[in-house]
């Protein structure tokens, strides 16, 4: 921690840090315009990135756009790579297109694996060349523990990412191409007659949210960096390895109310910034937190209650299913990343 316990407790932190010692995962709270650090928890741990992976490939497009490299109306083809991609996904046949602008709102909005490939084999040629524009760019940004292998944050060995790099990229996204923070904001989007709906539960509960992205795999377990504004103030917050989607909801609102209802105590005691905040001297690699993640799709069953719930949601699914096969072959989508 960056403060004495003492200073904590009068700023109203206690009890969010006795909340967070039953999670592993690091956690970070910032002011989006200048990178003050309001809480830092374990922010230079190395962690698997899973869908956060999705912010540097959106941030490749946008630059790709700005370029004038392509256009929103650039067609995205389904190649074979893209295809076999699991959810979760779009699912075109092979041949199938889609325009650049339909592409950025599945890769963001949906998390779609198959349209990251899309994306990156439109823009970089094919993907190995993307994946190290990725990188080059992320050196350029200060991520200096980060290191990405696929465009989509599927598990891959080497593919790691710390909260503070991800603070730092989350940043960039933003700053660089406020043309396109819509996107980050939008909670669902049209292909076809199909209405598909964010993963992030805080774009429709939380006052003022605006973003940015989720990720989950089970390694990683559930990941979000959280953007929020209220009275002309942004703030981000990086909540990594929550055992459920819930979990990852509520402890990034409970950091953001922290820094709105705390943000004034802050500034007296003179917070550090991203880059001023001193690297911890031994930061953990990664490590996998499969064994805490409530999910069928990584080997531990749910609580009760959530089973019940997800008994409930696979009949509205077969009901589907006859109605539209299409998206039935979606449900499983959160069972990979998102």
């Amino acid at each position: 921690m960056i403060w004495s316990r003492t200073i904590l407790v009068a700023l109203g932190l206690f009890g969010l840090v006795a909340a967070s010692q039953a999670q592993a995962g690091p956690k970070l709270l910032f002011d989006a315009s200048d990178g003050r650090v309001l809480y830092a928890e374990d922010i230079d741990d190395q962690w698997y990135p899973a869908s956060l992976t999705k912010m540097m490939t959106a941030y490749i497009v946008f630059e790709a756009l700005k370029a004038g490299m392509i256009t929103p109306n650039t067609m995205l083809t389904t190649s074979e790579a893209a295809h076999a991609q699991p959810p979760s996904k779009i699912g075109l046949p092979v041949g199938g297109q889609m325009s650049v602008e339909l592409g950025l709102q599945a890769l963001i909005v949906k998390s779609a694996n198959d349209v990251a490939i899309m994306l990156a084999e439109t823009v970089g040629g094919n993907e190995q060349a993307f994946v190290e524009r990725m990188n080059a760019t992320a050196r350029r940004l200060g991520m200096t523990n980060t290191h990405f292998v696929n465009p989509n944050g599927l598990p891959a060995p080497g593919q790691v990412t710390t909260a503070r790099d991800l603070a730092r990229l989350a940043m960039a996204v933003t700053r660089d191409f406020p043309e396109h923070r819509h996107l980050w904001a939008q909670a669902d989007f049209m292909i076809g007659k199909r209405r598909i709906g964010t993963h992030n539960s805080l774009l429709k509960t939380y006052e003022g949210a605006d973003g940015l992205k989720t990720g989950f795999i089970c390694d990683s377990g559930f990941n979000i960096v959280a953007s929020a504004t209220r009275n002309g103030r942004q703030l981000m917050a990086v909540v990594l390895g929550e055992p459920s989607g819930h979990d990852r909801a509520v402890r990034a609102a409970s950091l953001l109310d922290h820094g709105f209802a705390n943000y004034d105590w802050k500034v007296l005691f003179g917070s550090p910034t991203l880059d001023s905040l001193p690297v911890a001297p031994n930061p953990k690699p990664v490590v996998s937190v499969r064994n805490t993640v409530t999910s069928w799709a990584c080997g531990n069953r749910p609580p009760p209650a959530r089973v019940a719930k997800k008994r409930n949601n696979n009949k509205a699914v077969a009901g589907a299913k006859n109605q539209n096969p299409s998206a039935a072959a979606e449900a499983p989508a959160k069972a990979r990343t998102q």
